[in-house]
C-alpha cells in the first residue's frame, strides 16, 4: 500500500508512483502492517537526568551560527516549449468571402444580397489593405478576393436587372 505525503490518501495500486490528486511522489506506507522499529529506546527511570548521555563531547566539531551553505546548482534544466509559428489572421477575409457567397447564392431571394454585398465588397477591400500592410500578421488574400469578386458580381447582375426592368418599362410605355 502506498500513501501520498501532502493530502495522506492511501493507494492501493502497487504500479502508481506519483498522488493523483497533487502529483507527490507516493511513499510506501508503513502504518498498514507492523510499526516501524524502535531506534531509540528511552533512559530506565532510575537514571537521573544529570547523568545522562549528552551530545556535547569534548572536541567535537560544531560548524559557526552564521555558516550558510551554498546553493547546489542544478545541472539540469528543462528546455524551453517550442516556438510554434503564430497563423495569420484571416477573418476578415473569410468573412467577406461568407458573404460574397451569400450574396451570389441566397441573395436574389427578396434581394438579400443588397445587403450582404457590400458589406463583402468592404470587409474584402479593407482585408486586402491588411494584407498589404503587414502580410505576417494577416493573410487570406484569396479568401478576400472571392469576396470582393462576389459582391461586386451581385452588384453587377443586380444593375443590369434593374436596366433591363426599366428598358422594358420604357419600351412597354412607348407602345401603348
Amino acid at each position: 500500500m502506498r500513501r501520498c505525503p501532502k493530502c495522506n490518501q492511501q493507494f492501493t495500486d502497487e504500479w502508481l508512483t506519483f498522488c493523483t490528486q497533487d502529483g507527490a511522489t507516493l511513499v510506501d506506507d508503513l502504518s498498514a502492517g507492523e510499526p516501524p522499529p524502535t531506534l531509540v529506546r528511552p533512559m530506565p527511570p532510575s537514571v537521573s537526568p544529570t547523568e545522562q548521555p549528552t551530545l556535547d563531547m569534548p572536541g567535537r566539531y560544531s560548524p559557526p551560527a552564521e555558516y550558510i551553505p551554498p546553493p547546489v546548482p542544478q545541472s539540469w534544466t528543462p528546455p524551453p516549449p517550442p516556438a510554434y509559428p503564430a497563423k495569420p489572421q484571416q477573418s476578415l477575409a473569410v468573412a467577406s468571402m461568407v458573404l460574397g457567397i451569400v450574396s451570389i447564392t441566397i441573395g436574389w431571394c427578396c434581394s438579400f444580397g443588397i445587403l450582404t454585398s457590400p458589406v463583402a465588397l468592404v470587409m474584402g477591400i479593407i482585408a486586402l489593405v491588411q494584407i498589404k500592410n503587414d502580410p505576417v500578421k494577416y493573410g487570406g488574400k484569396g479568401f478576400a478576393i472571392g469576396g470582393v469578386v462576389m459582391g461586386a458580381l451581385y452588384f453587377a447582375v443586380f444593375i443590369v436587372i434593374i436596366l433591363l426592368y426599366g428598358i422594358g418599362i420604357f419600351m412597354g410605355a412607348l407602345n401603348s
